[in-house]
């Protein structure tokens, strides 16, 4: 079908019906909402580690990092397992999916962590605030790809598996 075609039958083009599919508004709608309390507590375990571990360790950023991700990763799941996703049973298996979504953007954004952070101390000339702020900026890429891993694989419905409503 023609974009023309899609048009008059939907009254949107087909772009919009692709992004309507994927990310349905009720439920990425609750996903922005659930993000927000999971990034303010992820974000805020990075910051807090951070700054706990700054004057013992060298680069304790990298190791906030680690470790509030993990934390953040256990605390996300059950968020969008309970209120997102509704899905019944199956903890392990869609806990350690979350893990394989989310650390992979860890594990990218861990990467990508070193070198924002020289970016951001470059470009402000602030040399104390540059962790905080290149942690903010990497955690606002992950938002919308993470929902989609977590709609297609974390939470994906299996056969003979209803979620719940």
């Amino acid at each position: 079908m023609s974009e023309n075609e899609e048009l008059r039958v939907t009254g949107r083009p087909g772009w919009i019906e692709w992004v309507v599919d994927h990310f349905p508004p009720g439920q990425f709608g609750r996903y922005l909402v659930v993000g927000v309390v999971n990034t303010v507590f992820g974000y805020g375990t990075y910051a807090g580690l951070t700054a706990l571990f700054t004057p013992h360790i060298p680069f304790a950023y990298i190791l906030a990092s680690v470790i509030s991700n993990l934390l953040a990763i256990t605390f996300s799941f059950l968020n969008y397992k309970w209120f997102i996703f509704k899905t019944r049973g199956n903890y392990l298996r869609e806990w350690l999916r979350c893990i394989v979504v989310y650390g992979g953007a860890s594990l990218i954004g861990t990467a990508l962590l070193a070198p924002t952070v020289f970016a951001v101390k470059h470009l402000t000339g602030e040399d104390r605030w540059a962790p905080y702020i290149a942690g903010a900026l990497l955690t606002a890429i992950t938002v919308v790809g993470s929902f989609a891993g977590h709609k297609s694989f974390s939470f994906a419905p299996t056969e003979g598996s209803m979620p719940r409503s």
